[in-house]
């Protein structure tokens, strides 16, 4: 055999053996893409910018732009996750600063402890910290959101608030939501 033909055979062999420990390496070390264990089940998550339908109601109707952030897992008899919303007014209601989202009007930072699914929609409970309008420490909230990209909703509702839900468009993102549990 000619030397050109044994390099290129050792090459091609040495190639294809790489390959073979990358693919046994990858299924016997894999994690899903949630980053879960093997004992883990992915119920929701998803992040994207809302917006909220009426924005702060009447009388004013000032549009709030949030920007949201989850995801639930369930371990054993256990769901453990986090969430985050971050709320934004503009500067003023109208005029060249009404496009200009800089006024935190809500921040709610949280861990999630409870869920269910059912159908495409998770129901997301827990207590979190809240600055802004409904502020308070170890707040509950429920977060119910619909599966899918831009037109998705979700409603966000927190005990220091009871009156009033946040019912969210998603404009830019994804929300999962795993099958029924």
């Amino acid at each position: 055999m000619p030397e050109r033909l044994k390099l290129s055979h050792r090459w091609v062999v040495g190639l294809l053996g790489l390959m073979v420990g990358l693919l046994l390496g990858a299924t016997f070390l894999t994690r899903s893409v949630l980053g879960l264990d093997a004992h883990s089940t992915a119920i929701a998550r998803g992040g994207g910018t809302t917006i909220i339908q009426g924005g702060t109601g009447s009388p004013g109707f000032v549009p709030v732009i949030t920007t949201i952030a989850f995801h639930a897992t369930k371990s054993g008899n256990s769901v453990t996750g986090s969430f985050e919303c971050l709320a934004e007014a503009p500067e003023a209601g109208t005029g060249s600063k009404s496009a200009q989202f800089t006024v935190n009007a809500m921040y709610v930072t949280g861990q999630i402890t409870g869920a269910s699914v059912q159908g495409n929609t998770a129901t997301l409970t827990g207590s979190a910290n809240i600055t802004g309008l409904g502020a308070g420490s170890n707040v509950s909230f429920t977060f119910v959101v619909q599966k899918g990209g831009p037109g998705a909703t979700s409603v966000l509702t927190v005990d220091t608030l009871p009156a009033t839900s946040f019912h969210e468009i998603l404009l830019q993102g994804s929300f999962e939501v795993a099958g029924e549990n």
